[in-house]
């Protein structure tokens, strides 16, 4: 069972790496082209709702329901239920989002005054941040049909995870960040204003990933015509479980989001400043945590199905022991290294050392979370894959609250990087409910051996930190260095890091024990 997942986590987290590598290319053109002033402000805003709403109808709600339902299909039904199965989820599910996408766009002031209201305001009453609401409104005209497109991209990617093709749906992504390279580079030096480019560029790569995954879908015989069946048995049971799981999924993104709504209120940069810091969050997130939780899924959905628990219980254990293995060093090192990471990424161009110093605050906040964000997406497809909803929309709308009582906490006297700990603050909330609850179902177990496995991590995460933190340069050295220098000092220091973990690991026998965790 591990060697198959392990196998599977390495294919998803190696084409999430290319993946997480381009956009992080993709995010240092940006930061070279427009830094962190108000257009960029802008153009992160009208990226960040459509991708919102695509956590909603797409990657986070609609995959942890659509595929338990499709599992139960493939174990239990012919390949032509199958095929109806998806032709009517794609039908119905198609609609609906056509029907939001051209709302969506029609109604882009709206929208804009709604997520973005300080902005609003200040344009109703002729304030001198009055332009970001009009630009906002139009750049939303041109990236919220992205929506439509990344809804189908998660679908079919969905339905290919299900048959254990997991690879091309990790690596989907990366078109959209050649697509945003090539417009920042040839079209926006064309153009007075280079966001419109970026958001071209936004659209243009959302049907390329489209376009990118049909073939595989007709070769695996599941490329089927959209069919409508709002009252298919099938498709009933997927929006039953997806309405509530709308919450339970998205709880971090629904937090980023009000974060953005408070951000628009504070000074020019905020929105920015939080972007790349999320950015940078957002890399082990995806390698690590999202792989694992997308690894795992359609194995805990069929040991459901097959009502082993003592397996699931076993798979449920080795998400868990994967992502503190990699999350917690991961996490510690974004904390210690923030910001000679931002320096040598997007220290260039429009992007100022001072941007570095102040996107670096809420990058230390947020990467205080990293392992609770992880912890979230492993944890919660404990429940999803049992079919069970409701109960995660519970400990979210916790979440979510907590997180609006730390903003007020947190904001006032700390601004945007009050912020970031809020979001932190209310992840660690979401994944102690979900592992106390799993826990006490009975599904979550202590297996002999955990706690000294835990122990051992934490030790060679110690000695990794004390090594960085002994090896790295101090703040000046950074600004005085050439680029190719820091390259190389980051580079080192990363390495240094990741031996004294590796060597800290085999010293403690994590790797090689047979004991430590006794199934």
């Amino acid at each position: 069972m591990s060697k198959s997942l392990a196998k599977s986590g390495i294919i998803v987290s190696f084409m999430t790496l290319i993946s997480r590598v381009m956009g992080l290319v993709r995010d240092v053109v940006i930061a070279n082209l427009m830094g962190a002033g108000a257009a960029a402000d802008v153009f992160f805003f009208a990226n960040k709702i459509p991708n919102f709403l695509r956590r909603l109808f797409a990657e986070g709600a609609f995959a942890q329901a659509f595929v338990p339902v499709l599992t139960e299909y493939k174990q239990g039904q012919t390949i032509e239920a199958q095929r109806l199965l998806i032709a009517r989820v794609a039908g119905t599910l198609g609609t609906l989002v056509t029907i939001v996408t051209l709302i969506g766009v029609i109604a882009s002031p709206v929208v804009a005054a709604m997520f973005g209201t300080g902005w609003f305001l200040d344009w109703y009453h002729d304030g001198p941040q009055g332009h970001k609401f009009v630009l906002a409104s139009d750049l939303l005209r041109i990236t919220f049909p992205y929506l439509w497109f990344i809804t189908f991209t998660a679908l079919a990617g969905a339905i290919l995870n299900t048959i254990g093709k997991f690879a091309v749906a990790a690596f989907t992504p990366v078109f959209l960040n050649i697509a945003i390279i090539a417009f920042a580079i040839w079209v926006a030096p064309q153009l007075e204003q280079p966001e419109y480019a970026l958001a071209w560029g936004v659209f243009v790569g959302g049907a390329v990933q489209f376009l990118f995954q049909i073939p595989f879908l007709k070769r695996a015989g599941l490329l089927v015509w959209p069919r409508w069946g709002w009252h298919d048995p099938g498709v009933t049971k997927i929006r039953t479980l997806m309405i509530p799981a709308l919450f339970g999924v998205s709880v971090s993104q629904i937090n980023l989001l009000f974060d953005t709504f408070i951000a628009s209120f504070l000074m020019s940069g905020s929105i920015s400043w939080l972007y790349y810091s999320d950015r940078l969050l957002e890399f082990p997130l995806g390698l690590f945590g999202i792989a694992i939780a997308t690894v795992i899924l359609p194995a805990l959905s069929s040991r459901h199905v097959d009502k082993s628990a003592d397996e699931f219980s076993k798979t449920l254990d080795w998400g868990i022991r994967t992502v503190v293995l990699l999350g917690l060093p991961a996490m510690c090192g974004l904390i210690v290294l923030a910001e000679p990471m931002l320096m040598v990424l997007f220290m260039r161009g429009e992007f100022s050392p001072e941007d570095a110093r102040l996107a670096s605050y809420s990058l230390f906040a947020y990467g205080s979370g990293l392992l609770s964000f992880m912890l979230v997406k492993v944890l919660a497809t404990g429940f999803y894959s049992r079919q069970d909803t409701k109960r995660p929309v519970k400990y979210g709308i916790i979440a979510m609250v907590t997180n609006m009582v730390f903003n007020v906490i947190f904001a006032i006297p700390y601004g945007y990087v009050g912020l970031a700990i809020a979001t932190s603050l209310s992840a660690a909330v979401n994944a102690g409910l979900l592992g106390y609850n799993l826990w006490r179902d009975g599904v979550l177990k202590r297996y002999p051996g955990t706690l000294t496995y835990l122990l051992k991590v934490t030790l060679a995460v110690a000695a990794m930190v004390a090594v960085v933190l002994y090896l790295v340069p101090a703040r000046p050295w950074w600004l005085a260095a050439e680029f190719i220098d820091r390259v190389w000092q980051l580079t080192l220091l990363i390495g240094a890091g990741a031996g004294t973990y590796l060597l800290s690991l085999l010293l403690l026998r994590v790797l090689k024990s047979k004991n430590d965790i006794r199934y």
